[in-house]
C-alpha cells in the first residue's frame, strides 16, 4: 500500500512538472523589438493594464507626485525626446513619465506597460544627459517585457516547486534553483536595458558616457554594505560599466 501510495505521488509530481513544462514551451515568444525569445505569458494590452492599475499606489508610497510642474516637465520632455527617436515609438505601449516627492531613496523604475518613476532623490543629482540615461533604461526595461518574463519565470518555478514537493519532498531544492534562475535573470535584465538606454541616449543626441556617471552615483548611493551581486538582481556597477562600455563603442561604430 504504501509503495502504491508512492508511486501514485510520483506519478501526480511528474504530471505537475510536465504541465509546467508544456505550458513554458507554449509561452514562448520572441520579442520583436530586441529579438530575443521569452517566456511570457501576457499580452501588451495586460502589460499596460498593470502599469496603470498600480501607478497610483506606487506614487503614494512615495510621498506622491514632486509638485513642481517645471521639474516634471523637464522629465517629460527628456522621456518623450527618447521614444520619438528610438524604436519605442513603434511599440504599443503607453509611456508616463513620473516625478516622485521622495528626496531620501535614489531610485527609478518602471511597471509593466510603460509607466516610468524616477524619484526626486536621484532627479535631483542628474544632469539632463544623466536624466536620460536613466530614463532611456527604464524605457529599455518596459521594451524589454523584463516585468512580464519575471512574473511568468515565477509562476513557472513555483508549479515546478509544486510537483517536485509532490512526487519527491524536494521543491525547497527546486525553490532554491528558482531563485537563483531568477537573479541570474534579473541582472541580465539590468544589462540589456543599460545597453537599450545608451543606444537610446545615442539616438537622441544625448553623450552616452554620462550614463557612467550615473553608475558611480548609483554605487555612491548603495555605500559599503552592498549585496554581493550572487544575492542580487543587479550586477554589481563596476560590471554594468565595463558593458556599458562596451555598448557605447558597438553603437558609436554603427553610426
Amino acid at each position: 500500500m504504501r509503495r502504491g501510495s508512492w508511486k501514485i505521488r510520483i506519478f501526480i509530481g511528474l504530471a505537475i512538472v510536465g504541465f509546467a513544462m508544456v505550458q513554458r514551451c507554449n509561452n514562448k515568444e520572441e520579442n520583436p523589438y530586441t529579438g530575443r525569445v521569452q517566456n511570457i505569458n501576457m499580452t501588451s494590452e495586460e502589460e499596460i493594464a498593470i502599469g496603470l492599475q498600480s501607478a497610483p499606489e506606487i506614487a503614494q508610497q512615495h510621498g506622491g507626485l514632486y509638485p513642481d510642474e517645471r521639474m516634471q516637465s523637464l522629465v517629460d520632455a527628456v522621456g518623450n525626446k527618447l521614444i520619438n527617436n528610438s524604436i519605442a515609438r513603434e511599440t504599443p505601449y503607453k509611456y508616463d513619465f513620473h516625478l516622485l516627492a521622495d528626496d531620501r531613496t535614489i531610485n527609478a523604475f518602471a511597471l509593466p506597460g510603460g509607466q516610468v518613476f524616477i524619484t526626486y532623490a536621484l532627479f535631483s543629482q542628474l544632469n539632463e544627459a544623466q536624466l536620460a540615461g536613466v530614463l532611456g533604461h527604464e524605457i529599455g526595461h518596459v521594451i524589454g517585457r523584463h516585468s512580464a518574463e519575471r512574473i511568468a519565470e515565477s509562476n513557472f518555478w513555483r508549479t515546478i516547486s509544486m510537483g517536485a514537493s509532490v512526487g519527491a519532498d524536494a521543491g525547497g531544492i527546486v525553490g532554491s534553483i528558482g531563485q537563483n534562475t531568477l537573479l541570474k535573470n534579473g541582472r541580465g535584465d539590468e544589462l540589456e536595458s543599460d545597453e537599450l538606454g545608451v543606444l537610446f541616449m545615442i539616438q537622441s543626441g544625448y553623450e552616452p558616457m554620462e550614463m557612467i556617471k550615473v553608475m558611480e552615483i548609483l554605487k555612491a548611493a548603495a555605500g559599503p554594505n552592498r549585496a554581493p551581486e550572487f544575492q542580487s538582481t543587479h550586477p554589481d556597477p563596476e560590471n554594468r560599466i565595463q558593458k556599458i562600455k562596451e555598448a557605447i563603442e558597438r553603437y558609436r561604430g554603427q553610426g
